[in-house]
């Protein structure tokens, strides 16, 4: 189905991108209707935030009934079974965390369900990134854009503000990151017809694209608090692979595949995104070994197939670098040098996040260290280590 090496070309609507939505869901969630007997499900995630505050919240759900997807996940469309993934994610997250102790197990009710939504999408049996951002938001008037003052977050957990625009944040970025990922099969077209002036207009897109993905980022703070989000937006989102509060995972009641044995996952985590894999493979950007490039590896498998095809087929046919790098037009390496910088850039950004929206947080509880990020792996040293990395890759001048 997905291009591989060759001279196929890399062409976005083969990996389920557009250029005005980048890797975001193409349809409305508020508009995907699931089979009625969706419904206590749909009524329970919708009262999520009233739920949560009980403390209570484990009996309620453990009451849901047992649905068995396997006809549906053959007859629904994607945009259902991705809906009913963000609704299930949002309450297997909730039964997890949503009380003092972490439990040993999921009632089947949640295990069944969410096991066989994550095998039709080919993705992971918890909240991803995809659950959490791509398929989760929605516009406020269907004819205006995609930017922050026309989104808004569909399933919550506790809800408010810093909630929704650490979430709405996410999704425009997602959005404007469309245009540079247009300009990609460009690039490598030009590169192939040996078209420098081709490719340094797609790269000047890539540049200016750049320049509004950052000035999105720098948003983050206004309606974000550090320590609101840390108490109250993290908690929700941590995953089951390499956390001490579970041990070896958990236990998914009426899974066969998985018997009777704790099953390990990482959390959702921003890294799950594939703008910066992408940009990394387009740009023909190297890591050293060390374990985040191993963190980020396995984190390949959480984001949905297309996507993953995707920054494959980039990388490997991917020779901007190399065209560059061996051609005179100094105009050319210096704008290649521009866009990986404000690559570097981006990671910076998110390095200083990282800072202070968790590593500053004095308070930390289990399954909540502040040097431990929510994909289950430390983040501070290994996040400068591939910024300054990005940074080392600039091609020198051939003057």
């Amino acid at each position: 189905m997905f291009d591989k090496a060759g001279p196929t070309p890399v062409r976005l609507t083969d990996y389920e991108i557009t250029p005005d939505l980048g890797f975001l869901s193409p349809y409305s969630a508020e508009s995907v209707s699931l089979p009625d007997y969706f419904d206590p499900v749909q009524k329970m995630a919708a009262i999520l935030p009233k739920v949560l505050t009980t403390g209570l919240v484990r009996a309620r759900l453990s009451r849901l009934p047992v649905l068995n997807l396997e006809q549906f996940c053959k007859d629904a469309t994607d945009a259902q079974k991705r809906v009913a993934m963000v609704h299930y994610s949002f309450l297997v997250q909730s039964y997890v965390w949503g009380e003092p102790e972490a439990p040993s197990s999921l009632p089947e009710c949640l295990a069944l369900p969410i096991w066989q939504l994550a095998e039709a999408i080919g993705q992971k049996p918890l909240l991803t990134y995809s659950a959490y951002v791509l398929d989760n938001w929605a516009m406020l008037d269907q004819d205006g854009g995609v930017d922050l003052s026309n989104i808004h977050m569909v399933q919550h957990f506790l809800g408010g503000e810093d909630e929704t625009w650490f979430v709405t944040v996410h999704v425009a970025i997602e959005a404007t990151a469309g245009k540079m990922l247009e300009q990609i099969p460009h690039s490598l077209e030009a590169v192939e017809n040996d078209d420098p002036t081709a490719l340094l207009r797609s790269l000047r897109h890539v540049s200016e694209t750049w320049d509004s993905i950052l000035a999105i980022f720098d948003r983050m703070p206004e309606r974000c608090d550090p320590f609101i989000y840390y108490q109250r937006v993290r908690p929700w989102i941590h995953g089951w692979k390499d956390n001490p509060a579970l041990g070896k995972g958990l236990v998914y009641e009426g899974v066969k595949e998985a018997g009777d044995e704790p099953q390990a996952f990482r959390g959702q985590t921003g890294s799950q995104s594939s703008i910066v894999p992408t940009m990394d493979a387009f740009f023909g950007i190297q890591h050293a070994s060390d374990p985040m490039k191993a963190y980020l590896d396995e984190l390949h498998a959480y984001r949905p197939p297309a996507h993953r095809a995707f920054i494959d087929a980039v990388r490997a046919k991917s020779t901007v670098r190399e065209y560059i790098a061996n051609h005179q037009e100094e105009d050319l390496r210096a704008l290649y040098n521009d866009c990986i910088s404000k690559l570097a850039h981006f990671r910076t950004k998110h390095l200083e996040y990282a800072a202070s929206y968790i590593n500053k947080q004095a308070k930390s509880a289990d399954g909540n260290d502040t040097d431990i990020g929510t994909g289950g792996t430390p983040f501070m040293k290994y996040l400068k280590k591939h910024r300054d990395e990005v940074n080392q890759q600039l091609l020198n001048s051939k003057l």
